[in-house]
């Protein structure tokens, strides 16, 4: 802790304790739920050039705002913290990366299916799913 607060002296203590906490749980949460997940989706969640209708919209609307509030919140916390991440220690990128991809903005499914048509992204995933048996993801359509 000395040698962080040689190179950050103005930062308090404690919030360089909260940041390497949520670093950390990030990182384990990363290693744990992003193959989960990834195995989760199915093959064609990227034909359809529009994504289909939330499940959440069947809900009561109070619990579908109650909802959309509680993770666009968790996405902002995120978000904030690996941006703080890029200059303490920790995965900025990838805790940035999760919390966009919880939250809610017009064109991120657009966003989703450019990142996803990559070539190298589309592989690294195809790999995680090959190795626990399930089918491709199926490259979306430009």
């Amino acid at each position: 802790m000395e040698l962080m607060e040689s190179f950050l002296p103005d930062v308090p203590p404690v919030i360089l304790a909260w940041v390497s906490s949520l670093s950390i749980l990030t990182f384990v949460a990363s290693l744990v739920l992003v193959p989960v997940i990834v195995v989760r989706i199915p093959s064609n969640y990227f034909d359809e050039s529009r994504r289909a209708p939330a499940k959440l919209r069947r809900m009561h609307p109070l619990v579908y705002v109650l909802v959309r509030v509680f993770k666009n919140l968790l996405a902002v916390i995120l978000v904030a913290g690996g941006i703080m991440m890029l200059v303490l220690p920790g995965q900025g990128l990838l805790t940035i990366l999760i919390g966009l991809g919880v939250s809610d903005f017009p064109g991120k499914y657009r966003a989703e299916r450019q990142l996803i048509g990559m070539p190298g992204v589309l592989a690294a995933i195809n790999w995680i799913r090959s190795k626990a048996n399930v089918e491709p993801l199926h490259p979306p359509e430009r």
